[in-house]
């Protein structure tokens, strides 16, 4: 479940940066490709990781611990029991569930880190709920300096959970010790020094809380000589938790910080231990008692009366902490997404700007400059228009879109001025001489077409008065074109064109076909560069000159009826 939870907020930022990428930062078509796959690379990649970390951590989980885990809506303290721990479970029972709380025993102290990491991947919300209770029973240890050792090592382990447990766990001691007198009615009393209290508090079951001192003092004859010695082996108890439990723990290991317990406790109870262990020998250098060793089945009493001494807090639930991942991961794309959109933004007020500044900046003489600035202009307010229409694309909006407020201002500049009309054809004279004549192709015929148009008859007749058939002048008509289309079709054209001159020529003025010569050179003779409007305008022509030729235009035909 942890592992699909991860695959799916991996997938959402995945989804959420290639959205970014594409739909709003203003990026090339080539950079754009290049972080999409770059994404979609990282995403794999850290996908795969994650599930080699997954299963690998399921299988030393696995290896650790065999206990069921406290649901997730467990409401009780989560105690990882270190230490002596096996004398507080069974080999049927692998945990402890009470009302107040949920019992792990963790064996070895490496086994501490991975079991808390497992607990913090599977329940994340008990996370604050969770203490370690270092159980110590002195008569199950002969050498000394074991012991010692051991502590050092717990100590360190108990530390190495605070990178899955929020900090170290809060850390409480609970010790065991087989009463001086055993018997059979004795009740569950439990010896604790809490936090507020310096004395030892005695607690009971049913009982209320009271001094240890003021519980030694109400014996009677029943009873007296069991509290006297209980007394009396409390307070041999605590000197040898202060050496051999308190000074250990209190104390910093190299880079190791020391622990301050938050709550201590004994209980006496028929504890099974190995001959000469530790307590003995401690009772032994003070006193001429020897405490005996028992052999008992059961387990020791679980020290449930501590755990209200215990700090808490609420943690997170693994639902929770998906949608807060969630959140941020959305949070971070929305405001990467408003700074995106702010960018697009400024850009297009800096665009249209410029093409303002332009546009005002040119005095329309020559008017061609400004004309195309305008074309711009009418290009920019036909763009925000239609955004205005139909709403301004994703990238730009986001409440950030500036185009409202650059309407005005262009359809102010664009009908601030307009350009002059354009002027008549020109019919100029060329270097050719003053019997070359060069007329303009579209005032004579419409766009791709050979045929006169209506209205080109008096162009002609204006143009055509210096121009008389006389013999010994040959009439050339030389048809030219742009570049635009192909050669082979351009060619044909300006012949045809050509031709269509020389007919009305001929037929208007009754001249013998004998005096023209029609030539056609398409676009291999232009007169000025085809890279601009006005320049192909200037190629596209019809030229008449009268070229000397002395068999030229000798038949004259006569006028008929017709003709006049």
């Amino acid at each position: 479940m942890r592992g699909l939870t991860q695959l799916i907020l991996l997938l959402l930022a995945a989804c959420l940066s290639l959205w970014l990428i594409l739909g709003f930062w203003p990026l090339g078509t080539g950079s754009r490709v290049a972080l999409s796959l770059l994404v979609v690379i990282l995403s794999g990649a850290v996908g795969y990781l994650q599930w080699r970390k997954h299963h690998r951590e399921v299988s030393a989980h696995a290896l650790i611990t065999g206990a069921a885990l406290p649901p997730e809506d467990f409401q009780g303290a989560v105690v990882l029991v270190c230490g002596d721990s096996a004398a507080l479970f069974s080999t049927s029972v692998p945990v402890r569930e009470t009302r107040q709380g949920w019992y792990l025993p963790v064996a070895l102290p490496e086994h501490l880190p991975l079991l808390a990491q497992h607990l913090a991947a599977e329940r994340p919300a008990l996370i604050a709920q969770i203490s370690v209770l270092l159980a110590v029973v002195p008569e199950q240890h002969q050498d000394k300096d074991d012991f010692t050792q051991k502590l050092h090592v717990w100590h360190r382990a108990i530390v190495q959970c605070k990178s899955w447990l929020a900090g170290v766990p809060p850390v409480w001691i609970s010790t065991w010790l087989s009463p001086p007198v055993v018997s059979a009615q004795q009740p569950e009393r439990w010896f604790t020094i809490t936090p507020g209290h310096k004395d030892v508090q005695v607690q009971e079951a049913g009982s209320g809380v009271m001094p240890l001192v003021e519980w030694g003092q109400q014996s009677d004859a029943r009873n007296g000589q069991e509290r006297l010695s209980t007394v009396f082996w409390m307070e041999s108890l605590l000197p040898w938790l202060e050496t051999h439990v308190s000074s250990i723990l209190i104390q910093r290991q190299g880079d190791v910080p020391a622990l301050t317990p938050c709550v201590w406790g004994a209980c006496f109870t028929p504890v099974t231990g190995i001959p000469d262990n530790l307590w003995q020998v401690h009772i032994g250098s003070i006193t001429t008692l020897t405490p005996d060793v028992h052999n008992v089945q059961e387990c020791l009493p679980l020290p449930e009366i501590l755990l209200p001494y215990l700090p808490r807090r609420h943690g997170v639930s693994r639902l929770m902490q998906a949608w807060l991942t969630a959140g941020l991961l959305c949070g971070v794309f929305l405001l990467f997404a408003l700074l995106a959109s702010f960018v697009n933004n400024q850009r297009l007020v800096q665009s249209v700007g410029d093409h303002l500044a332009v546009y005002n900046r040119l005095s329309g003489t020559p008017p061609s400059p400004k004309t195309i600035a305008q074309q711009q202009l009418r290009a920019d307010a036909s763009l925000l228009d239609e955004w205005l229409r139909g709403g301004a694309p994703m990238r730009m909006s986001l409440g950030l879109y500036q185009g409202m407020r650059l309407i005005a201002p262009l359809e102010a500049a664009i009908n601030s001025w307009t350009p002059p009309p354009p002027p008549p054809p020109v019919i100029t004279q060329i270097v050719q001489g003053p019997k070359t004549i060069r007329l303009d192709s579209l005032s004579l015929f419409d766009v791709g077409k050979y045929e006169l148009k209506t209205g080109s008859t008096k162009v002609l007749i204006n143009a055509l008065v210096g121009i008389k058939a006389k013999p010994g002048w040959l009439i050339v008509v030389a048809g030219h074109t742009d570049i635009t289309g192909d050669e082979k079709s351009n060619q044909v054209l300006s012949l045809r064109r050509a031709e269509s001159v020389r007919d009305w020529m001929r037929d208007t003025g009754d001249v013998p076909e004998s005096c023209f010569a029609v030539q056609g050179y398409g676009q291999s003779r232009p007169i000025a560069t085809n890279d601009t409007p006005e320049g192909r305008a200037a190629n596209r022509r019809v030229e008449i000159s009268l070229v000397p030729q002395a068999d030229a235009c000798k038949a004259t035909a006569t006028p008929n009826s017709s003709n006049d």
